[in-house]
């Protein structure tokens, strides 16, 4: 897509609609467009263009979600010591409280890309009347779904706030229940798979927005986290993900690299990225950068790899006592002594308080020159998961020797021997295993430790790399103090 972000030509300022400005979130949108203002293409895709923007922010794909990896223990926060990030330790090291940064941040984000949903939605709804303007209002019920995804997942049952607001209403609003925010997820996800093109539809000018291939990957991951409580969910797992492998994917094609390749942006493995453009005219450190995060913060600190290199992210032993031998990954992924160069540079131990540094998300100074210029866009959803989803769903339905068929694709691609003969149990630790290493700091490990046998797997495996302040209370973040000061009716989790 030609930055989707980035290229909001159209003039909305009679509607106050949506603003391309570094103070977007600054301004005041109209809940409604004026009913004598008739929605045109044009004015369509600004409004799905809104609806994309909080995704890059710090506070979800650009900071907050990878970090999530730290919480799962494949890493520590590194970074320069004292407070910095003394938030993600907390979380890390299950101390938070109420007042915790990251649950505040995490929490509020998705409220405003929620927000812009709701306004598109509430003006194209049983009114859009071409493709353009039923793919935008489809971008809206995608990712309406994708921001409730991420809040219910994290906090459990939240607020259902699914029309705008209107000045004067009362902000309060109670918990909705888990099932109830689920049941409205998969709502929208299917009108979205009704709405959407394929990602093979879109020409290069709108290659990254939501496509009906998300849609299905997105519904299929929410069927496998919900299917330890209805059994029957795994077979919806599988004929999602035989859908999207139907749209076109292979992955004998796809090259690992090539999903964090800051020159291959939106690949043929692709299927869901936030997208940056690099552009220094956005501000680095406000709510919708044009660049990304992750090769500043996660570039070894004083190494001069990369523009910035603050250390943030570095992987523990433990995690990389997990690499199997000839795992092709491993030196696309990480940094260790003795690794391949980067860019010209070897690889010291003691850029890092582990030894160890995160390789794949990095961004040559020939393409970002700066800390604030990487063009970089982040991976949400992948074909490899698609595979891996569907080999867990088919051991799950006892079909363990079936299940060796996707697994063994994503295994082949790494370099790695093929896996057969194994029991269901063997078969379910493998893929865990695969989904680990494939996904290694993209923000997939903390999601998948707490769907297994319902968080009773996160709870085991905290333990065992010594975080004895775990408990099922601690699978859930707090509701923010400040929030529910504002909205009296919203009750805290439990444990805290």
């Amino acid at each position: 897509m030609n930055k989707i972000y980035h290229y909001c030509a159209v003039a909305l300022t009679s509607l106050a609609l949506v603003s391309c400005g570094d103070d977007f979130l600054d301004k005041t949108p109209k809940n409604t467009v004026d009913p004598e203002v008739d929605v045109t293409d044009s004015v369509a895709v600004a409004m799905a263009n809104g609806c994309y923007r909080t995704l890059q922010s710090s506070n979800m794909y650009n900071q907050r979600l990878w970090t999530l990896d730290i919480v799962a223990g494949n890493s520590i926060v590194g970074a320069g010591g004292g407070t910095d990030g003394l938030e993600t330790v907390q979380a890390a090291n299950f101390t938070t409280q109420s007042d915790n940064g990251m649950a505040l941040y995490m929490w509020r984000s998705p409220w405003v890309g929620i927000g812009q949903c709701n306004i598109l939605i509430n003006d194209l709804e049983g009114k859009a009347n071409d493709n353009i303007q039923k793919r935008s209002l489809g971008e809206a019920y995608f990712l309406r779904a994708h921001y409730y995804y991420i809040l219910v997942r994290l906090y459990g049952g939240v607020p259902l706030r699914l029309k705008p607001f209107t000045p004067g209403e009362s902000t309060a609003i109670a918990r909705a229940s888990k099932e109830e925010v689920y049941s409205q997820i998969a709502s929208d996800c299917l009108k979205a798979i009704d709405l959407l093109p394929a990602k093979k539809e879109y020409g290069s000018q709108d290659l990254g927005r939501a496509t009906k291939d998300a849609a299905l990957t997105m519904m299929a991951d929410m069927y496998l986290t919900l299917a330890p409580d209805n059994k029957a969910d795994y077979q919806h797992v599988v004929n999602l993900c035989d859908s999207v492998t139907a749209l076109g994917y292979d992955l004998s094609k796809c090259k690992f690299e090539d999903n964090f390749d800051a020159t291959v942006n939106n690949g043929p493995e692709s299927i869901f990225e936030v997208q940056y453009s690099g552009d220094t005219n956005y501000d680095f450190w406000g709510n919708n950068p044009q660049s990304s995060w992750l090769s500043a913060f996660m570039g070894p600190r004083n190494s001069d790899f990369v523009a910035g290199g603050w250390g943030w992210n570095q992987p523990t032993q433990e995690f990389m006592d997990q690499w199997e031998p000839g795992d092709k990954r491993k030196d696309l992924t990480v940094f260790y002594q003795g690794c391949p160069d980067y860019d010209g540079h070897a690889y010291k131990s003691s850029y890092s308080t582990t030894g160890y540094n995160v390789r794949k998300f990095l961004v040559s100074k020939s393409i970002s020159p700066e800390y604030n210029t990487s063009p970089a866009n982040f991976v949400v959803y992948r074909y490899a998961d698609i595979l891996l989803m569907k080999a867990e769903a088919l051991n799950e339905m006892g079909q363990t020797s079936a299940a060796e068929v996707p697994l063994n694709i994503v295994r082949k691609r790494a370099g790695l021997d093929a896996v057969t003969g194994l029991t269901q149990d063997e078969m379910r630790e493998k893929i865990i295993h695969e989904r680990r290493m494939e996904f290694a700091f993209e923000g997939h490990r903390w999601f998948d430790m707490i769907r297994i046998d319902h968080g009773n797997y996160a709870i085991k495996f905290l333990k065992s790399i010594g975080k004895t302040n775990i408990s099922k209370d601690r699978l859930l973040f707090p509701i923010p103090q400040t929030e529910r000061d504002a909205n009296p009716l919203i009750t805290q989790n439990p444990g805290y």
